[in-house]
Order: C-alpha cells, then structure tokens, then sequence
C-alpha cells in the first residue's frame, strides 16, 4: 500500500481544510465501504473561483477550478476516513458551470480526473459524468461530488 501522505509531498500537494457544508446536509456518508462525498465547489487559496465557461471564463480556468474541487474532496476523504483507505476512486459527478454553446466540460472535468490518477495511481481511475449547468451555487465555476470505495478501519 503506498503512503498517500508521501505522495502528496512528492506531487507538491497540501490539501486545504474540509470545508463545512453550505446548507442542511452533511460533507460524507459512508455505507459499507462506499464513501459518498457531497459536491465540493471550486475553491482556491481561500477564494472561490467563479464565471461560466464559455463566457467570461476559458477551458483552463475551467481545469482549474475542477483540480480545485479535486483537491477538495481529496480534503473531504482525508478528514472522514483518512486517505489511506482509499480502495478505489469509484465515481465523479463534475457539473460545470457553462455557456450553451460551451462543449468542453469532459475537458474541465480532467482537471480532477488526473489529479486522482497522480495521487491513487490505477486506484484513482474511474468512472464520470461531466455535465454543463447554467448555475451553481455561490456561483462557483464548478461542483464535484464523488464516491469512493474504502478499505475497513
């Protein structure tokens, strides 16, 4: 099993701190051994990132953003379950704040992608959805949920 927390030094990454939910739900749940993880917007260095891609934000904000939410949910494992039991990253749900002629959202979406792949290896490669929305909330540029299976404690 490779150290997670080694990884992260080797790929220059510090996690930020879980963000507290917005509204009446909660960050995680976990059932068996899949960890649903609420969506997660694109903050960075404190600041959330926003706009609509397509419109008055561009294909690499978009990735951007998407890595932050990346970075995010990596937060969200790590304060649940601890990155550690990480199995396998099952699944993300990218929803991408966009303009209607804006077609790239599988683009945006790698920028989370690729981070769960850097940081698990194969364990990071999953299944996705990459969906173009009008509006988030906050007006964040976008929003990732994910499940993920996890070991036993």
């Amino acid at each position: 099993m490779t150290d997670i927390a080694s990884r992260l030094a080797e790929l220059g990454i510090t996690l930020p701190e879980a963000a507290a939910p917005v509204a009446a739900y909660v960050p995680t749940v976990l059932a068996g051994n899949l960890l649903h993880i609420s969506g997660q917007v694109s903050f960075e260095a404190g600041s959330l990132l926003t706009g609509r891609l397509g419109e008055d934000r561009d294909l690499d904000y978009g990735v951007r953003a998407a890595r932050a939410c990346g970075l995010m949910l990596l937060a969200q494992i790590e304060k649940a379950v601890g990155l550690d039991r990480v199995e396998r990253i099952v699944k993300l749900g990218v929803f991408v704040t966009s303009a209607d002629s804006f077609t790239d959202q599988p683009k945006v979406a790698n920028g989370a992608s690729e981070l769960m792949q850097q940081v698990f290896g194969d364990a990071g490669q999953h299944a996705r959805s990459a969906v173009g929305v009008p509006a988030l909330p906050l007006g964040a540029a976008v929003e990732i949920d994910a499940v993920v299976a996890v070991r036993p404690a």
